[in-house]
């Protein structure tokens, strides 16, 4: 073989190896760019009630997504009445503090269908104020997959029972879930129409 052809041929072999090798250079980037254009998984919060959340700020399901559970619920305009109970209580540090738990959470509406007299009464006893708060609270992540059949075991110690299918269900088959799944900064929300009361 001549040396012209020996040398064609180096070439060849050369552009053939360099070829991929240019090609992966730019593997990584465009990697990277699809990622960066790719739209967020997060799920939406579900449930007749969540049309009704603040759309933008604090109280928002975007909002809370930034702060503490005990902290967005103060700011979110339905659950003014919970966030003084649970400061009532002695129990916003303990829920602020507390990692990947699942709140459920009783409306302002949910209060009110307590009686005033019923409601005080509650609000002066800090033993039983906090006996059926944390009956509300449950020490892991409650995905909506666990609702239509769940069974959970409560920071008060006593269970409590989810049911359902779609997007609508109900605790204890009473206390309806009027919008689920909202993500705060260590915690998943699922507000409720009626205050939840531990067995006695």
């Amino acid at each position: 073989m001549s040396s012209h052809r020996i040398r064609m041929s180096a070439a060849a072999i050369t552009a053939v190896v360099a070829l991929p090798l240019s090609l992966g250079a730019f593997a990584p980037q465009a990697f990277a760019d699809n990622a960066a254009s790719s739209p967020s998984s997060t799920p939406s919060p579900f449930g007749p009630g969540c049309s009704s959340l603040p759309h933008s700020g604090k109280g928002s399901a975007t909002g809370m997504s930034k702060e503490r559970v005990a902290t967005a619920a103060a700011n979110n305009p339905k659950l003014t009445k919970l966030a003084l109970a649970l400061k009532d209580a002695g129990l916003t540090a303990k829920l602020n503090d507390a990692k990947h738990i699942t709140v459920f959470a009783p409306t302002n509406a949910a209060f009110d269908k307590i009686s005033k007299m019923q409601l005080a009464g509650l609000l002066k006893d800090k033993a039983q104020l906090k006996k059926v708060l944390t009956y509300h609270v449950v020490d892991k992540t409650i995905t909506p997959s666990e609702l239509p059949n769940g069974s959970f075991k409560t920071l008060q110690g006593s269970m409590l029972k989810t049911s359902g299918s779609g997007t609508s269900f109900k605790v204890n088959d009473r206390a309806k879930i009027v919008c689920g799944d909202i993500k705060t900064a260590n915690a998943t929300v699922y507000l409720v129409d009626t205050v939840l009361m531990p067995p006695s």
